[in-house]
C-alpha cells in the first residue's frame, strides 16, 4: 500500500495545494533559518519554500517518496540533503539544528511522542519548530466521524491517522507554542514552538 500512496501522492494533494494549502505550506517554511531539519519530507513539496535557511537536511524512510523528492530538491534556493530515517531515533548529535520542519507528517509517525522528544535532543534549546499537520476536530460529530474512519483511512493511506491531537502531545513533551493558526474551519492547524529545554 505504501508504494501505491507514494506513486499517487502528488497527484492526490494537488487539489488541496491549489485550493490554498501552497500558500499555508510557504508561509510557513519560509520563516526556517539556520540550520533546519526537515521531517518526513516525503516528494519534496516544502523543498522550493525554503529562503533563510542555510542548508536543510530532510529525512524521509520512504524510498519512493524520496526518489520522487530529487527535482524538487534542485529547485530549492539553498543546499538540501535527504536522508533515510525515521523520525523516533535521529541519527544527529544533540543541540544541532536551529529549526525543525514537519509538514501533514505527524499523522503518521507511529510514535509521535518520541519524535518530539528526539526533535527536541537534536534542536537548539532556542530553537524553532514549525509544524503544519491536520488533527481531530473538537466537534461532537465531526471529531466522532475522524475516530471511526481513521481505521480504514490508516491502511489505504499509508499509516495516516485522521484523529491525531498532535498540538497537545507537542505540548505535553515541553515545547511552547508561539503562534498557533486554524485552517478548513480548524481541520488543519499551523504552530511555531520553542524547544523549550534547558541548555
Amino acid at each position: 500500500m505504501a508504494e501505491w500512496f507514494s506513486r499517487f501522492y502528488d497527484i492526490l494533494m494537488d487539489p488541496l495545494e491549489r485550493r490554498g494549502m501552497r500558500e499555508i505550506r510557504e508561509e510557513l517554511v519560509s520563516r526556517a533559518t539556520g540550520v533546519v531539519l526537515e521531517i518526513g519530507s516525503g516528494t519534496g513539496l516544502n523543498f522550493p519554500y525554503y529562503e533563510h535557511a542555510e542548508e536543510v537536511i530532510a529525512i524521509e524512510p520512504n524510498p519512493q517518496m524520496r526518489s520522487r523528492s530529487m527535482n524538487r530538491r534542485r529547485e530549492s534556493r539553498v543546499p538540501i540533503q535527504v536522508m533515510d530515517s525515521g523520525a523516533e531515533l535521529l541519527p544527529f548529535a544533540d543541540n544541532f539544528f536551529d529549526t525543525a520542519v514537519a509538514t501533514l507528517v505527524f499523522c503518521t509517525i507511529p510514535d509521535p511522542k518520541r519524535a518530539f522528544q528526539e526533535i527536541s535532543r537534536v534542536c537548539k534549546p532556542d530553537a524553532k519548530v514549525l509544524l503544519l499537520e491536520h488533527v481531530r476536530l473538537d466537534h461532537p460529530v465531526v471529531g466522532k466521524i475522524q475516530d471511526w474512519v481513521t481505521p480504514l483511512w490508516k491502511r489505504v493511506c499509508d499509516g495516516c491517522e485522521l484523529n491525531r491531537k498532535t498540538a497537545e502531545v507537542l505540548q505535553q513533551e515541553g515545547f511552547k507554542v508561539i503562534r498557533r493558526q486554524t485552517h478548513c474551519r480548524g481541520l488543519f492547524i499551523t504552530l511555531e514552538a520553542g524547544n523549550g529545554k534547558m541548555v
